[in-house]
């Protein structure tokens, strides 16, 4: 996650290509879930800290091919927070304070990065979003 997002960072313009589950006006429409990159030892404070701010429910991401929590290059864990999605929320301004919660790695929110996006939609079109 964290050298994801530091590849789009450093890029001089991010393209996004994913299947139409992705694409949605907002996403609180599609998409329920966060995942937040994490220091192992404070995986637990970090997750009880969130859902006092913002509510929701947090999973540890588990192997499937192994046993215990996934690993990330970086020797993180990788806590996925599910949130209710009923409405347009301000991801700026939550990702913000998720990031100054000490032994937060990094978010999923790709926030203003993307320049543009293709999305294959289920009947083998391309819907391409200018951003």
């Amino acid at each position: 996650l964290s050298q994801e997002k530091i590849v789009a960072a450093f890029s001089k313009k991010l393209i996004i290509v994913a299947d139409y589950t992705k694409k949605s006006e907002f996403l609180t429409f599609n998409y329920k879930k966060i995942p937040i990159e994490v220091s192992p030892m404070a995986y637990i404070p970090i997750r009880n800290r969130i859902e006092s701010l913002f509510g929701g429910v947090f999973h540890l991401r588990m192997a499937v091919a192994k046993a215990g929590p996934v690993v990330t290059d970086n020797s993180n864990f990788l806590l996925d927070w599910y949130f209710d999605g009923s409405s347009s929320t301000d991801f700026d301004g939550i990702n913000r304070e998720i990031m100054m919660i000490p032994g937060v790695v990094d978010t999923g929110l790709f926030i203003g990065m993307a320049k543009k996006a293709y999305f294959g939609m289920a009947d083998d079109s391309v819907v391409t979003v200018e951003i």
